[in-house]
C-alpha cells in the first residue's frame, strides 16, 4: 500500500477539509457541465481514461468519468493522493519508470496497469486544493505543453463551475431568507394594534399598515391616501386644536429627524376620538442621503381611562418579575453549590474518606488480635461508616453528573450497554447468584451512552439488592417501539414495591425501607433525572409472579 502524505500542518489539512466540504460536491451526482469539462479533458489528452477526483479526509471520489466505471476507493490506494497537494500539473509519460509511482498498486499490475498518468489540481480562490482532474492510459504517453496547458484551463474551468453552484447555492439561500424576512415584516405590520405610516422623502405615503387603514377607514382596500390626509384629522391634546400640515408626525420626522411619544389626538374616518402616542425616525440610505421617514402611531385612549389600573399592573408585573428573576438568581445559585458540591465531594471528602478506611484497615491488620470484643466491634462499626459514607458520596456524585453533566446524544446499542453492565456489576451479580439477561434482540437507539449506561446499571443493581430472600435474583430486560417511543422495561423477581409508595420513590432519599440499610434513596432519583433528561417517562408497575417492572418511555429522537 502506499502511505498518505505526512502533512506538516494538520490544521491546513482540516481547514482544507472544510473547504471542500462547503462545496457540497461529495456523494452527489455530477452535472452536465462537470460531466462535459471531464469528456473535453480526455480528448485533448487523446486518451480514453479520465476523471474528476475529489478527495476528503480518507477517499478518493471519482465525481464523473470517462472510459470506466467511478466510484470511492481510499486515499492509500490513489496515484493523485502522491502529489495533489502539491498543487499544479504534473504527467508521467511511463509509470512503471518513475521512481516515486513505479510501485503503486495501480502501476504494478495489483489493482490495474497504468503508464501514462497526467493531471491537474483543482485548487479554490482561497488556495485549497479540492482534488484532481486526471488522464491516465494503459500504453506509454507524453502530452506537449499546449496539452497540458489546456488541461490546466479545464482544471481553472471545473474549479469555476464549483465556485457558480456554491455562490448559486448561497444566493438561492439568501434570496429565501430575504423572501422569509419580508414575509415576517408584512406579517407583523399587518398583525400589531399600532398604526405604522412611512413616506418617501417628499411627504407621500409609500407604507400603511391595517391599523392604520383601519382609521383611515380604507382596512379593506390597498389605497394609500395622498400627502392630503384629510381622513387622519389630527388635534393637539386638548382634542381642539387642529395641527398644521407641518406639525403632523411625518412632516415633523422629515423635518427634525425623530420623534418621540408625542402625544395628539386622531379623529378617525369613523369619527371615534383616540388618543395616540407617535413615534418615528427619518431613513437614510448608505450615502446618507434622507430617503423618508416612518412613523408608530399607539393607540393609548383605554390607557388613559385605565391608567391607575394599569400602572397597579406594571407594578405586580415588576414585582413579579423581580420575584422570577430572584427566583432564577437562587435557582443558579443552588445549581452552582451543587456543583460545588459535586468537587468538593470528589476531592474534599472522597480522599480523607479513603484514608480513613486505609487507616482502620491498618489498625485491624496490626492491632486486631490484641483488640478485646468491643474494641473489635467498635473498629468493625467504623469501618462499615466509613464504607456506607464512600458509598453515599458516590450515589451523590452520580447524581449531581446525571443532572449537570453534558448530555451527547448519538446511536446507542442496548445490547452492548447491557454486556458493559454485567461486567460492571460482575462481583454484585456473582455474589448474589443473579441471572440478568434480555428478551430477544435489543435495538440500537438514541440517547447519550453514558447515562443510558448508569441508568440500567442503577436499575439492575437496585434489582439485585432488593432480591426476594426465597429466591434466586432474575432480572430481564426487553425493548420495543411503539408510535409513542422506545418502551424499556426491567422486570425483576425481587420485593417488589407498594402501589402507596411508588408516587415518592423517585424523591431523594426516598426509601420503602430504610431499617433495612440497602441503599440511600439516590438511585432512581438518578434514574429519573437521566430519563427527564431524554425526554422521556418512568414508571413501576407490578411484574407477573411477583417484583417491579420499571418502565421506560423513552422519545424516538430526543428533543432539541
Amino acid at each position: 500500500m502506499t502511505a498518505l502524505i505526512e502533512l506538516p500542518f494538520p490544521d491546513l489539512e482540516q481547514d482544507r477539509l472544510a473547504a471542500l466540504h462547503e462545496y457540497q460536491l461529495l456523494d452527489e451526482p455530477a452535472d452536465d457541465e462537470l460531466s462535459a469539462v471531464v469528456r473535453v479533458a480526455a480528448v485533448v489528452a487523446d486518451v480514453p481514461h479520465a476523471t474528476l477526483n475529489l478527495m476528503d479526509e480518507n477517499r478518493q471520489c471519482s465525481l464523473t468519468t470517462v472510459g470506466f466505471e467511478g466510484g470511492d476507493i481510499p486515499r492509500t490506494e490513489s496515484m493523485c493522493n502522491l502529489h495533489f497537494l502539491e498543487g499544479g500539473t504534473i504527467q508521467i509519460p511511463d509509470a512503471t519508470r518513475h521512481p516515486r509511482y513505479a510501485g503503486h498498486p495501480h502501476v504494478d499490475g495489483r489493482l490495474g496497469a497504468v503508464r501514462f498518468y497526467a493531471s491537474t489540481s483543482l485548487v479554490t480562490p482561497a488556495g485549497y486544493v479540492l482534488g484532481t482532474l486526471c488522464v491516465f492510459d494503459f500504453t506509454p504517453k507524453t502530452l506537449t505543453d499546449r496539452q497540458l496547458a489546456r488541461l490546466e484551463d479545464l482544471g481553472a474551468v471545473l474549479v469555476g463551475l464549483f465556485e457558480r453552484r456554491r455562490q448559486a447555492r448561497l444566493n438561492a439561500a439568501m434570496a429565501a431568507e430575504s423572501e422569509r424576512n419580508r414575509k415576517f415584516i408584512d406579517t407583523v405590520l399587518e398583525t400589531v394594534e399600532v398604526g405604522i405610516a412611512a413616506s418617501d422623502e417628499t411627504g407621500e405615503l409609500t407604507v400603511l399598515n391595517r391599523a392604520a387603514r383601519r382609521w383611515g377607514g380604507v382596512e379593506l382596500s390597498n389605497e394609500l391616501p395622498s400627502r392630503d390626509q384629510s381622513r387622519y384629522r389630527m388635534f393637539r391634546p386638548d382634542g381642539v386644536t387642529p395641527l398644521a400640515e407641518d406639525e403632523t408626525p411625518l412632516q415633523r420626522v422629515l423635518r427634525e429627524n425623530y420623534l418621540d411619544g408625542a402625544e395628539m389626538i386622531l379623529r378617525t374616518a369613523s369619527d371615534d376620538y383616540i388618543s395616540v402616542l407617535a413615534s418615528g425616525r427619518a431613513m437614510f440610505a448608505d450615502t446618507g442621503e434622507r430617503i423618508g421617514a416612518v412613523v408608530a402611531l399607539t393607540d393609548i385612549t383605554s390607557d388613559r381611562v385605565y391608567r391607575r389600573r394599569l400602572e397597579q399592573a406594571h407594578t405586580e408585573v415588576a414585582l413579579r418579575e423581580e420575584q422570577l428573576q430572584a427566583a432564577v438568581v437562587e435557582l443558579e445559585r443552588s445549581n452552582d453549590e451543587l456543583e460545588g458540591f459535586a468537587a468538593a465531594v470528589s476531592h474534599d471528602l472522597v480522599r480523607p474518606l479513603a484514608g480513613a478506611h486505609g487507616y482502620l484497615d491498618l489498625l485491624d491488620e496490626a492491632y486486631g488480635e490484641h483488640l478485646d470484643a468491643r474494641a473489635a466491634k467498635w473498629v468493625g462499626g467504623a469501618l462499615r461508616a466509613v464504607e456506607r459514607m464512600q458509598q453515599l458520596v458516590q450515589a451523590l456524585l452520580s447524581y449531581a453528573r446525571a443532572g449537570h453533566a453534558p448530555c451527547q446524544p448519538g446511536e446507542v446499542d442496548l445490547n452492548d450497554v447491557v454486556e458493559q453492565v454485567t461486567a460492571d456489576l460482575r462481583t454484585l451479580i456473582e455474589s448474589g447468584q443473579a441471572d440478568v439477561g434480555v428478551q430477544g434482540r435489543l435495538p440500537v437507539i438514541t440517547g447519550d451512552h453514558t447515562l443510558i449506561r448508569q441508568l440500567l446499571q442503577n436499575l439492575v443493581d437496585n434489582a439485585i439488592k432488593y432480591r426476594h430472600p426465597d429466591r434466586r435474583p432474575r432480572i430481564r430486560i426487553s425493548c420495543s417501539a411503539e408510535p409513542d417511543g422506545w418502551h424499556i422495561v426491567v422486570t425483576d423477581n425481587g420485593m417488589g414495591i407498594p402501589a402507596e409508595h411508588r408516587a415518592r420513590i423517585f424523591d431523594m432519599f426516598a426509601q420503602v425501607d430504610p431499617e433495612s440499610r440497602k441503599g440511600h434513596g439516590i438511585g432512581l432519583s438518578t434514574c429519573l433525572r437521566i430519563v427527564e433528561r431524554h425526554g422521556g417517562t418512568i414508571e413501576l408497575d407490578d411484574a407477573p409472579g411477583g417484583g417491579t417492572a420499571v418502565r421506560l418511555r423513552m422519545p424516538l429522537v430526543l428533543p432539541g
